[in-house]
């Protein structure tokens, strides 16, 4: 369950980066940390119905693993590329652990195969932000 949100982003998205409470803790840290400074997800989960594509300038609260807020970042930069159009600066930014571009395409092909299916050519929503504030837990 999320816990309340700061007063200040009452109406902000939140979300949880990765598919389970560990990964959302482990890129957690890494945002915190100032290694992780962009993120990309499917196309297809975006939209009507589903979470809201980001927007430059929109703050967004991060949630922990727990459903806690944890993080505020504001969105710096939005792109739209197929999967293998990604490139290793991108990739880079992630902030991952991939040493390489092809280290990167491999993790990521395993984690949209396992949320909802994968094709070289599927669209991502690449998406580059910066922390405003780490929130009190």
């Amino acid at each position: 369950m999320t816990a309340p949100l700061p007063e200040a982003y009452g109406d902000a998205v939140t979300f949880s980066f990765g598919d389970s409470p560990a990964l959302a803790d482990e890129l957690l840290v890494l945002v915190v940390q100032g290694k992780k400074t962009a993120t990309c997800g499917a196309r297809r989960d975006f939209g009507d119905g589903k979470e809201p594509l980001p927007a430059v300038g929109r703050r967004d609260v991060v949630l922990d693993g727990a459903g806690r807020p944890a993080v505020v970042i504001e969105t710096t930069e939005v792109a739209f590329r197929r999967f293998d159009e990604v490139d290793a600066a991108f990739a880079f930014d992630e902030g991952e652990g991939s040493r390489t571009l092809e280290e990167w395409r491999e993790e990521h092909e395993r984690y949209f195969r396992r949320n909802g299916g994968f094709a070289p050519d599927m669209e991502l929503v690449c998406e580059r932000f910066r922390v405003i504030e780490v929130l009190q837990r």
